[in-house]
């Protein structure tokens, strides 16, 4: 089984392309955001099915 690719906020930022740091960090505290994973060191990560996911569930709704 393939591991599920963790990516950085910088990574999904990165494939949104003109989103703003600014909304991403609104998006994740109002809970609009892909579910993310904080690790034991504070970094932040967002599996890559969850961010896929969480993509399609905006394209659903659009």
């Amino acid at each position: 089984m393939a591991r599920d690719e963790m990516l950085k906020i910088s990574e999904v930022i990165a494939e949104l392309g003109d989103v703003p740091v600014s909304t991403f960090y609104r998006w994740r505290q109002q809970k609009k955001g892909p579910k993310s994973i904080k690790l034991p060191n504070g970094a932040v990560r967002i599996r890559r099915s969850e961010f896929e996911r969480w993509l399609g569930e905006l394209e659903e709704s659009a």
